[in-house]
């Protein structure tokens, strides 16, 4: 914000290190299928956060081309250009997780207690929880949906946020027919 508001020197050069930690060749390392990969806790969320700073970013002038095609690639793993060929938001595609770490969507009845036997269930969520990041794989491009494992299938505000506003970017890229090409799709 404050490079922004400035245009001063010392703030571009600080978001182009910051960017640079997460792109290929840094100390962030990367699932086999292209995901950046920060912390075991909610691996898609820091990459959507990532990419959403990447769009941010380029619209500011700073390495326009190279952030919109990094942040591209981040969301579309994201939404299913990975191992599984399934999107990691609930409700998007034809494959999503349906057993999200979540306790109102694996309740049967809102209305009445909701005890460990939903929670231990192996059935889809009673409740769909539209439009949910789940946490994400792990390092080896691994998941399971599994409601128990709560390090890779909780689903948080701050999951969401990062992701909607990279998708909101991107979606004004396609508007505005600056959006680069797709990279390459992931054989993994």
């Amino acid at each position: 914000m404050l490079y922004e508001l400035t245009h001063g020197d010392m703030y571009k050069v600080e978001i182009q290190n910051f960017l640079k930690t997460w792109k290929p060749g840094s100390s962030t390392p990367y699932t086999p299928c292209g995901m950046a990969y920060f912390d075991k806790w909610g691996t898609c969320r820091h990459a959507a956060n990532a990419a959403y700073a990447a769009i941010w970013a380029a619209d500011l002038g700073i390495d326009a081309t190279e952030n919109r095609q990094w942040a591209l690639s981040q969301i579309n793993y994201i939404l299913g250009d990975n191992n599984y060929k399934m999107s990691y938001v609930i409700g998007f595609g034809s494959k999503y997780p349906v057993k999200p770490h979540h306790r109102p969507s694996s309740c049967p009845d809102l209305n009445i207690f909701c005890g460990w036997n939903a929670f231990n269930s192996t059935a889809p969520n009673p409740h769909l929880l539209v439009g949910g990041l789940v946490g994400g794989p792990n390092l080896k491009d691994e998941w399971v949906d599994d409601r128990g494992d709560y390090v890779r299938n909780e689903v948080a505000l701050d999951y969401n946020s990062g992701l909607q506003s990279a998708c909101a970017g991107l979606a004004h890229l396609c508007i505005t027919d600056e959006l680069p090409p797709l990279p390459p799709i992931n054989t993994c």
